[in-house]
């Protein structure tokens, strides 16, 4: 077999699929939740702790060129003159993106579950009641061939 069928084979195979479209739809549902955290839930965050903006919250490792037009308190302008910065604030934001998303996966892979159980079976039926049992052994006992 050669190398290229080989590889038909494999990139053919129904896991090899399934993964591309986990990757890709996974790509799109973290877009997703930036935007959740980002618009949504990092606002209410910054409500909460009087106005706080983790995304510029740095420490400025390198000195600032003479040239430099920005903002000295802005992360992304320390960043875009080549400055040195500890971004520590989009850290925080990265780790509450995540935080978000598995609690989130988690939600989805409970619920596929709670679909996935089989239905109770239903209980066995009750015994028969005596009367019932002896009338079908005198049926039985009727249906015998006399000798």
């Amino acid at each position: 077999m050669s190398m290229i069928d080989e590889f038909k084979a494999f990139a053919l195979k129904g896991n090899v699929m399934d993964l591309a479209v986990g990757v890709i739809i996974g790509g799109a549902f973290s877009t997703i939740v930036n935007s959740v955290v980002k618009d949504l839930i990092m606002p209410i965050v910054g409500l909460a702790t009087g106005g706080l903006d983790f995304s510029n919250l740095f420490v400025r490792l390198g000195q600032i060129p003479p040239s430099f037009k920005g903002n000295p308190g802005s992360y992304k302008d320390l960043q875009g003159a080549g400055v040195a910065v500890l971004g520590y604030g989009s850290f925080i934001t990265v780790v509450i993106n995540f935080i978000i998303l598995a609690f989130i996966i988690f939600l989805m892979v409970k619920f596929i579950n709670n679909l996935r159980k089989p239905a109770e079976a239903a209980p066995a039926p009750a015994a028969p009641p005596e009367d019932v049992l002896l009338l079908r052994e005198i049926r039985d006992e009727l249906k015998k061939p006399r000798v």
